[in-house]
């Protein structure tokens, strides 16, 4: 497994940001990735109370100090926000997922020395996620 994954993957608690209700977008998928992998993880939507039975934080900076790796599945142009926001908050570990990626998050991950995933691999296939019938 590729080191920067491994270091990802060392986080006691994730944060998903862009997590969804709806069970078709990648925002739950990945959300319930971490929790068949018997991984903790927070949803991060300002919209929602919970997801899954988990209460939801509003943003980046409501993440508890023990998440120190976020995925994040959402258009590019938030995705460059919630960099900038997981930067305030140091977070070590962001994982960008296919369709979230933005040269200008990614610069910014590397300036900051933070251990960034965006080149195309995706969480849900690292993990193995499979559809419950």
């Amino acid at each position: 497994m590729d080191d920067r994954i491994a270091k990802f993957l060392t986080s006691p608690v994730f944060g998903v940001v862009g997590a969804s209700k709806n069970r078709d977008k990648y925002g739950n998928k990945v959300l319930r990735c971490y929790l068949m992998n018997d991984r903790t993880a927070i949803p991060v939507n300002q919209h929602e109370k919970e997801i899954e039975g988990i209460p939801c934080v509003a943003s980046v900076t409501d993440l508890p100090d023990d998440v120190k790796s976020i995925s994040i599945i959402t258009p590019p142009a938030v995705t460059e926000q919630v960099v900038d926001a997981a930067i305030a908050r140091g977070i070590e570990n962001i994982w960008i997922q296919p369709g979230a990626e933005s040269i200008r998050a990614v610069e910014a991950c590397r300036a900051k020395e933070i251990n960034v995933i965006a080149d195309g691999s995706c969480l849900l296939v690292v993990l193995r996620y499979r559809e419950a019938h």
